[in-house]
C-alpha cells in the first residue's frame, strides 16, 4: 500500500495495464527469488519487497475499474470479484502444505510464482477502463480531500478495521494451537476462513445493493466486533473455532470489498482513484503493525493466551463502526441540504 501515489501517478500517465503489468512480473520475480534465499535479508528482498510491491502494483489500479462499470450492482460485482481472494485463499491453502510435503519448498514457491505471474498477466491484458469517458483525477496524494469530514470518517473506518482485521486473519492459526488443536487443524481452520470469505463475500454484495453501502458497512463492521466477543472469546473447541472462521471469514474483511462502492458514494467517480489512494495509505500503519500489538498482548501459558488479542480485535472493529455510522449521519444532513438549497 505504500506504493499507492506513485501506482496512482503511473496509472494516471500512462494506462491502468502498465502497473499492473509490472506488478505480475514483481509477483512472480518475488516468490520464484525466495525459493532461492539462503538469509533472512534475501526472504525480506524478496518475499517481502517485491511481493509486497507487486501485489500494490496489480491491486490498487484494479480496484477503481470495476466500479466505473457499475452502478445499480456495484457492491455485488465487487463482492464477486473480492470473493475470488477467498478461494484462491482455500486453495493455496491445501495446495501449498501439498507440494511442501510431497515436493519441497522451494518448488512450491516457484509454482505459487509461475502461477500468480500467469493469471495476473491474464488479467492485466483483459482490463479495460473506463477512464475516457469519466475523466478521474488520479491524484497520489489529494491534500484537498483531506480537508474533507467525511473523508477523514472513511479514513478513520479503514484505519481502525484493519487494526482488527490484521488481527484475526494472522493470529487464528496460532489461537487453534493455543487452546489445544495440532497443526494440521490449526492450519485447516485458515482454510475454513477463506471459505466463508469466497462464500460471504458475493452476499454482502447484494445486501449492500439493497440496504445501502454505508449502512451495510456499519452493520458487519460492528457484527465483526461482537462476534469476537461472543464466539471467539470463549471459543475451546475446533468445532467452535471453525464456527468463528466461517462466520468472521465471510465478514471480517468488509473493508477490502466495500471500499470501492463506499469511495464512490464519498466522492463520486471522478474522485474515485484520487480516493482510492489515500484509502490504501491510511491501512499502511495499522497492516504493518496490529499483528506485533497482538503478539505483545498475548500471554503464553496462562490458559487464555489470546484475551487481551481478541479484545483488542473486537473493540477495534466496534470504534471503527462509529466512524461508519457517523459518516451515515453526515451523508444523510449533507444531501438534506442539497435538497433543501
Amino acid at each position: 500500500m505504500l506504493v499507492a501515489p506513485i501506482v496512482t501517478v503511473i496509472a494516471r500517465n500512462y494506462d491502468t495495464r502498465t502497473p499492473m503489468f509490472v506488478g505480475a512480473i514483481m509477483l512472480a520475480a518475488g516468490f520464484i527469488s525466495a525459493s532461492f534465499a539462503r538469509r533472512i535479508w534475501q526472504l525480506f528482498l524478496s518475499q517481502g519487497i517485491l511481493v509486497g510491491f507487486g501485489v500494490g502494483f496489480v491491486w490498487i489500479p484494479s480496484i477503481a475499474v470495476l466500479s466505473q462499470w457499475f452502478e445499480k450492482k456495484r457492491s455485488l460485482a465487487s463482492g464477486i470479484s473480492s470473493a475470488g481472494s477467498g478461494i484462491a485463499g482455500l486453495v493455496f491453502s491445501f495446495a501449498t502444505q501439498a507440494m511442501i510435503s510431497n515436493i519441497s519448498l522451494g518448488w512450491s514457491l516457484r509454482i505459487t510464482g509461475m502461477i500468480c505471474g500467469v493469471m495476473n498477466l491474464i488479467a492485466t491484458l483483459l482490463i479495460q477502463n473506463r477512464n475516457e469517458a469519466i475523466k478521474p483525477l488520479q491524484r497520489g496524494f489529494d491534500t484537498k480531500l483531506l480537508k474533507r469530514y467525511d473523508v477523514l470518517l472513511l479514513l478513520g473506518w479503514a484505519f481502525v478495521s484493519m487494526l482488527g482485521y490484521i488481527t484475526i486473519l494472522f493470529s487464528l492459526s496460532d489461537f487453534a494451537r493455543s487452546i489445544g488443536l495440532t497443526s494440521s487443524k490449526a492450519a485447516a481452520i485458515s482454510a475454513f476462513l477463506n471459505l466463508g470469505t469466497a462464500l460471504g463475500r458475493p452476499c454482502i454484495g447484494v445486501a449492500s445493493d439493497l440496504f445501502g453501502r454505508l449502512e451495510t458497512a456499519g452493520v458487519l463492521t460492528l457484527v465483526c466486533g461482537i462476534t469476537c466477543f461472543a464466539i471467539w472469546l470463549p471459543a475451546a473447541s475446533y468445532g467452535v473455532t471453525i464456527f468463528f472462521a466461517i462466520i468472521n471469514g465471510a465478514i471480517l474483511g468488509v473493508f477490502w470489498m466495500t471500499i470501492g462502492p463506499i469511495c464512490v458514494e464519498v466522492a463520486g467517480l471522478v474522485e474515485l482513484p484520487s480516493l482510492l489512494s489515500l484509502s490504501w495509505m491510511s491501512v499502511i500503519l495499522p497492516t504493518t503493525f496490529s499483528e506485533v500489538i497482538a503478539l505483545e498482548l498475548r500471554q503464553p501459558s496462562s490458559g487464555h493466551d489470546y484475551l487481551y488479542p481478541q479484545i483488542f480485535a473486537g473493540l477495534a472493529y466496534i470504534v471503527a463502526s462509529g466512524c461508519m455510522w457517523e459518516l451515515r449521519r453526515y451523508k444523510i444532513k449533507q444531501k438534506g441540504r442539497a435538497r433543501n438549497s
